[in-house]
């Protein structure tokens, strides 16, 4: 019983302690961030998932100026150039069409200036966010789009941060596009048991609810 009592406590030890490194890790990757970008991404996640159709196309709109002018005052920044990007990327998917794809164009921009930077910057979430943007946008000759380039991007992503929310909801969602349902879940039941991120309870509690929806809708394809 005792044998029993004290392997029960080296177990529930190593679980604190590899929660505590989890968050370490999660605390270190956005420790560059400053005060300016940490707006930007506060304010992303408020316009993503607090706001929908013309009101949310209009927030993104201001939320580009207000990025521009981060960017502009630290040029040498990944993480801001990284937001810039994400923004741009959101708004041309809240507005849709052809005549987003300017903006798409941009957001391609801002990531690879990130990645020029800091490659590895917000656990590589460049790489993520421009596999995201190679999968979305249309291909040759109307746009960029490629498939098979932005699948390495996704999994480029994933090797920075195989825990990483992110990285694995946006790998599971080309999973689910491409019919690959089993794998699809396995990789949202990762993200969905991703350590918790400082400051980022409203993304996370957002992409927590993405993540739910995209199960449900597999649970409906047996």
């Amino acid at each position: 019983m005792k044998k029993l009592l004290k392997i029960q406590r080296i177990a529930g030890a190593t679980i604190l302690l590899a929660g505590i490194l989890a968050a370490g890790i999660m605390q270190a990757a956005y420790a560059e961030m400053t005060p300016e970008v940490e707006v930007l991404q506060q304010r992303w996640a408020e316009v993503n998932y607090m706001t929908q159709g013309e009101t949310q196309v209009e927030a993104f709109s201001t939320l580009i100026e207000d990025a521009r002018r981060v960017t502009e005052a630290q040029q040498d920044s990944a993480e801001a150039w990284i937001w810039s990007g994400i923004i741009k990327s959101s708004y041309a998917g809240a507005k849709g069409g052809l005549g987003a794809l300017s903006s798409a164009k941009a957001a391609k921009e801002d990531l690879e200036t990130a990645m020029a930077l800091d490659a590895d910057a917000m656990q590589g979430s460049a790489y993520t966010s421009l596999g995201v943007l190679y999968l979305s946008v249309p291909g040759w000759p109307v746009g960029f789009g490629d498939e098979e380039k932005g699948e390495e991007l996704l999994l480029k992503g994933l090797e920075i941060a195989p825990e990483g929310i992110d990285a694995n909801y946006f790998y599971a969602e080309h999973l689910f596009k491409t019919d690959k349902y089993e794998d699809a879940q396995r990789y949202l039941m990762r993200a969905l048991n991703s350590p918790s991120r400082p400051g980022r309870e409203l993304a996370d509690q957002g992409r927590r609810g993405e993540i739910e929806r995209m199960l449900q809708q597999i649970e409906g394809t047996k």
